[in-house]
């Protein structure tokens, strides 16, 4: 892509990026609950917990570095990215709890600003005789944040960045060079707490994980760069990596010079262990009111781009956060908004407690990203080109770790949250009907697996017989019991395709006769929630319609094994031909062969279903029991009895029915040994007239039949039995045998 990434703004470079999000990274949790945290955990549980954040940080960096690159990017920072990858119904969703937790982070900054003045709390109360309460000064420093944002613009708090960076580093360095106390120092470093009842490690880690999300600080910066789509991975990733270790660093050196007891209880102990003490709150002001500005820059933005793109659902909200102010299209009135809110959650003061709802929303915001990366890594959408990609496992890992970890930290919250999220996401879908939604990203996903899944099963050797039917009829909206029935076959253990047959050529006309046709089949088979692939065909005969239709692959990605045609009790003598001359075709790409001759029964009560085995064709008799017991397993013929009927000589009576039993026994079909019954013939018992007197009233029947006896009659095969209801013609092609 040769155009210009982006137009307006202000046309920053890499750089704000890389500051706005190392400056957050390091900041306010680093210099006050790191301390607490190894103190608590320990340094090996100080160290998983910056791996386990990372787990969850770094891939949902990798995703924002991938899909930044997929289009281009304009103002609302993550929010745009995601809207205009996977669509606004998806990114609306995530957008809205994204700004949450954007806006509800301007107070956790501030909260952590105000505790920077603690060493001057005692002064305090000697001047004024009161005690020092943090929202004296977390309260009002926010409103005058606001005014400096309000009045300068993105700008001041670009420039400031430059500043902060440059104060974080002297205050790091002074950190690591100096020693602290010698009363304060271990024996050794503690590897392991050594408190008596420390916290639980996951409500530290809740308490610490804010102190990884400052990686995407800078995308909301995204309409004021002059070339996001490389500024955005750039920066995100060296600063995420940047901080990931001076955090190893910092709880290294933390642990190896002071004690638990003194790392739990002093939550400016970066201070004591510093060269210069005065350093680190000074370096934690910076910080702090770094990330704030970083917040109050990004929210807005957010929130604007949520108004541009109506998903608020009052017009009058999103047109009022919507409006922007002078050439840079400053969000002023979304500022506001985001300023209410952040002075809201300023007035709860506990900076813990805001750190466990801002990790809460973060979660929810990052493991939806990196779930959605995971899937577009398999749908394979051509829309969705990104220059830079990430690792699908490492998205998946991603999602998995924020599932898990929401749920450790806090059980009601993590659900209430996810609970919140899809309500969300279902009321902008209904609200955006015929949008792109995770409907089309599963459909692009069950595409490439299917894709995979054919090629695959292509190759591997079949071993267990199951149905694979095709069915092809021109009489489809005039009787209905030939597609019920392929759907009983299909329901559970197999696969079917249903043809349409369109007698013509494929001309203009036949092929928009044919889509109209395939719809309606569709919506038929949707309405009954049947698992058949419906299509029409169109050809000059039923003859070319079914060797089209013959040597077409299946749709499970090994080739049909069966051929149904069916034809009524009161068809003519052409449609019994027809049917004739489709499964003489059928034998020879080696198919096995259905006829189903339907009546006025429908299948009767669906309760009884009788199969007839004789000494003429034993070769079908294994496909019968089979069908019969996949027949079963539909609810529509639940509770129904499998009556077999074997007939053979005398001479061989006994032992079929051992053949039989066994068969049944070990093959675990659903048929009990008391409705085997085997028949002995002599050759002269008219073997019609014995099925139609057990088997006229059973609501199915199923017989077979030679090939070579149908070359011979023809359709007078089929016509045989007229007492009988409903009847099934079998012909296996070989032998199937039941394990």
């Amino acid at each position: 892509m040769t155009m210009q990434d982006t137009q307006g703004g202000h046309g920053w470079g890499t750089a704000p990026v890389f500051l706005a999000s190392v400056s957050t990274i390091l900041g306010a949790v680093m210099f006050l609950r790191f301390g607490y945290a190894v103190g608590h955990t320990g340094l090996v549980g100080a160290i998983l917990i910056i791996l386990l954040g990372h787990m969850v940080t770094v891939p949902t960096a990798l995703a924002i570095a991938e899909i930044s690159t997929n289009r281009r990017v304009e103002g609302g920072g993550e929010y745009f990215i995601i809207s205009r990858s996977f669509g606004i119904t998806i990114g609306g969703a995530i957008g809205i709890s994204l700004y949450m937790s954007q806006a509800i982070s301007v107070a956790f900054y501030m909260i952590a600003f105000a505790e920077a003045f603690q060493p001057l709390t005692s002064r305090f109360e000697e001047l004024f005789g009161i005690s020092f309460d943090p929202r004296f000064i977390s309260l009002p420093a926010t409103l005058i944040l606001v005014g400096v944002v309000l009045r300068k613009g993105a700008d001041l708090g670009v420039k400031a960045l430059w500043v902060v960076a440059g104060v974080l580093a002297l205050s790091l360095a002074m950190f690591f060079i100096g020693s602290g106390p010698v009363s304060m120092q271990p024996e050794s470093i503690s590897l392991f707490s050594e408190l008596d009842d420390p916290d639980t490690f996951m409500l530290v880690f809740a308490i610490v994980f804010p102190a990884f999300t400052g990686m995407t600080a800078g995308v909301g910066l995204s309409g004021d760069l002059a070339q996001p789509r490389k500024s955005i991975p750039t920066g995100i990733m060296t600063a995420t990596f940047a901080g990931m270790l001076v955090y190893m660093l910092v709880v290294v050196k933390l642990a190896s010079s002071v004690s638990s007891e003194g790392l739990a209880d002093n939550y400016l102990i970066m201070s004591d262990i510093a060269l210069w003490g005065p350093i680190i709150p000074i370096g934690l002001a910076c910080a702090t009111i770094s990330s704030a500005i970083g917040s109050i820059l990004v929210a807005p933005r957010t929130l604007q781009a949520l108004g541009s793109d109506s998903v608020i659902p009052r017009s009058h909200l999103n047109s009022y956060v919507a409006e922007g102010v002078g050439e840079a299209n400053e969000p002023r009135n979304a500022t506001l908004v985001t300023s209410a809110i952040a002075i809201v959650f300023v007035m709860l003061g506990n900076v813990d407690m805001v750190a466990r709802i801002v990790s809460m929303f973060f979660m929810v915001t990052y493991g939806a990203l990196c779930a959605i990366s995971f899937l577009e890594h398999f749908a394979a959408r051509p829309s969705y080109r990104p220059s830079f990609r990430s690792k699908w496992y490492l998205s998946l890992l991603g999602a998995v770790m924020c599932l898990i970890l929401m749920l450790q930290m806090d059980l009601p919250f993590a659900l209430g949250s996810i609970l919140v999220m899809a309500s969300l996401y279902e009321g902008i879908r209904r609200s955006r009907e015929g949008q792109a939604d995770l409907a089309q990203i599963f459909q692009g996903v069950m595409t490439q697996l299917t894709r995979h899944m054919h090629i695959r099963l292509q190759k591997m050797p079949l071993n267990d017989w199951r149905p694979s039917v095709i069915s092809i009829s021109s009489r489809t909206f005039d009787r209905s019991a030939p597609l019920l029935f392929l759907e009983w076959l299909c329901d559970r253990y197999g696969f079917g395709t249903y043809f349409h047959y369109i007698e013509g050529r494929l001309d203009q006309e036949n092929y928009e006769a044919s889509q109209e046709v395939r719809d309606r089949l569709i919506e038929v088979v949707h309405q009954r929630k049947g698992a058949i692939y419906m299509d029409a065909v169109i050809s000059p005969s039923m003859t070319s319609a079914l060797g089209q239709g013959l040597q077409m692959p299946g749709i499970s990605g090994m080739s049909n094994n069966s051929l149904l045609l069916e034809f009524g009790r009161h068809d003519g003598p052409e449609v019994i031909e027809e049917v004739v001359g489709g499964i003489l075709m059928a034998s020879v790409p080696g198919m096995d062969r259905l006829v189903l001759r339907h009546g006025d029964n429908f299948f009767g009560a669906r309760k009884s279903i009788h199969v007839w085995l004789t000494w003429h064709d034993p070769q079908n008799a294994n496909l019968m029991i089979l069908l019969s017991y996949i027949l079963l397993g539909h609810k529509d013929w639940e509770g129904a009895e499998v009556s077999i009927f074997a007939a053979y000589p005398q001479a061989e009576v006994r032992e079929r029915r051992e053949e039989i039993n066994e068969m049944i026994s070990e093959g675990r079909l659903l048929i009990s040994e008391k409705n085997v019954r085997v028949i002995p013939t002599d050759g002269t018992i008219d073997f019609e007239r014995l099925v139609e007197a057990r088997s006229s009233e059973a609501d199915l029947v199923m017989i077979g039949f030679e090939d070579s006896r149908l070359r011979l009659k023809g359709g007078e095969v089929f016509l045989d039995y007229p007492e009988l209801r409903d009847v099934l013609f079998v012909s296996a092609e070989e032998p199937i045998f039941i394990d």
